[in-house]
């Protein structure tokens, strides 16, 4: 085959086979497809589209391009993906609790990307924690302790790490063919057999409008569920952060507050509703309201954060449920309302940048982070606040980096004296 033939495909509008899209994806792993012939058929694709079998195909084949990992355990074996957004910490609550809850969950996770934080950043805040697991150790830790959270290895789905740098410099991340399929090969190379997808869209997600987001969350539970694993997804809020911390020890520290404090608020509502689909599909409950109450208990009674002490255990972290043991920024400052009223918008993505700025997350890939720096106690649309009020407050490595949060900060909340409509954290469900 020729990888000229099948580009000039997808120019000309046409569909290449699942040979061909396997013969490419097998390129791009060993290096028989060039940076330049890996960019046109991405810009192609983000043109003229592969439909819905040229996606499936495409998916499964960077699936197969690398090792594809399968579980021989005595329940079920899931996973969660977010599209990313502002204080989402929810994998370090969800993957315990399910766990607790009978599961196996093999979760390979990201770093920050954009204005967004990384799982695998915010739980390297926890002193000692290893990220990169072998394979071996990576089964040892599931099948002992029902789920790990760790980074991919360099074995799986390495046609998507190739094409993913290429679309980054090439103009062609916004493709759902080619989002789709990125996110999809990493994870059903984990061997799930079940799947429930966050779709974001808001002010502090990837996707700002309704329509974009079903019509990525639509592609996604297609595409899986015709490559083989039972996939659902929700799309969900993103107009204000998930949890009340932006920040890697800021947000541990909220899952810490929910695992063992019982700390209510968006962070356990999400975990619980994403939760119940997935346990519910993989047969682990007879109703998603009977999976949110299983949820919920093993939660509250600690279970599901004796679990998230032992995988963090496993993977070399001391103690993973002591608040104290996080590392704190030397400046802590509020941000204070400059007028009394309600909250009635957030600028996400600036927020998120404002983060990124500090220390929080890479501008560049070889950017060491802080983990001690972000936001907390950040305030909630529709809030009402006095002047002078806290709207968060900044914790900075310097009084330079608190100046420039706060100024970002009043610049990204806007108050004003009347309600805004609120609208729920569930938006709707695809699959």
């Amino acid at each position: 085959m020729d990888a000229r033939a099948i580009i000039c495909k997808v120019r000309d509008r046409e569909i290449p086979t699942s040979e061909e899209l396997r013969w490419f994806a097998n390129g791009l792993a060993v290096g028989g497809v060039s940076d330049a012939q890996a960019g046109a058929f991405a810009m192609a694709v983000l043109l003229n589209g592969l439909q819905r079998d040229g996606r499936v195909w495409l998916t499964e084949a960077m699936r197969d391009s690398g090792q594809v990992l399968t579980w021989d355990l005595n329940g079920p074996v899931v996973d969660k993906h977010s599209t990313g957004g502002l204080g989402d910490c929810l994998s370090l609550v969800l993957a315990p609790a399910l766990a607790a809850c009978g599961a196996y969950v093999p979760m390979i996770s990201g770093r920050g990307l954009g204005h967004t934080g990384g799982t695998l950043d915010k739980l390297e805040a926890i002193a000692g924690y290893q990220t990169a697991q072998s394979e071996e150790d990576f089964r040892r830790i599931v099948g002992q302790h029902g789920c790990a959270i760790v980074s991919a290895s360099g074995d799986m789905a390495p046609a998507d790490k190739r094409l993913y740098g290429v679309r980054d410099i090439s103009g062609t991340v916004e493709s759902i063919d080619l989002i789709t399929a990125s996110i999809l090969s990493k994870k059903l190379a984990a061997g799930l057999e079940h799947l429930v997808l966050d779709v974001k869209c808001g002010t502090g997600a990837f996707m700002h409008s309704a329509s974009d987001a079903h019509d990525l969350a639509a592609a996604l539970v297609e595409t899986a569920n015709q490559a083989g694993c039972k996939t659902s997804a929700l799309i969900t809020d993103m107009d204000q952060p998930l949890a009340h911390a932006l920040g890697n020890a800021l947000e541990v520290r909220e899952v810490l507050e929910v695992l063992c404090n019982g700390r209510q608020g968006r962070l356990l509502e999400l975990t619980i509703e994403l939760g119940a689909v997935v346990l519910a599909a993989s047969g682990l409950a007879a109703t998603e309201d009977q999976a949110a109450q299983h949820l919920r208990k093993v939660i509250s009674s600690g279970a599901a954060a004796e679990k998230f002490a032992q995988f963090c255990a496993a993977q070399g972290a001391g103690d993973a449920l002591s608040i104290k043991a996080l590392p704190k920024a030397p400046i802590m400052r509020p941000v204070a309302a400059p007028v009394a009223g309600h909250i009635r918008s957030i600028a996400g993505v600036r927020v998120g940048l404002a983060v990124v700025s500090m220390g929080g997350g890479r501008q560049v890939e070889t950017d060491l982070i802080d983990p001690s720096v972000g936001l907390s106690d950040f305030c909630a649309l529709r809030q009402k606040v006095e002047r002078g009020e806290p709207l968060c407050i900044i914790h900075a490595a310097d009084e330079a980096d608190a100046e420039m949060a706060e100024a970002e900060i009043l610049a990204s909340v806007e108050i004003g004296d009347d309600l805004v409509d609120g609208q729920p954290l569930v938006l709707e469900r695809v699959g």
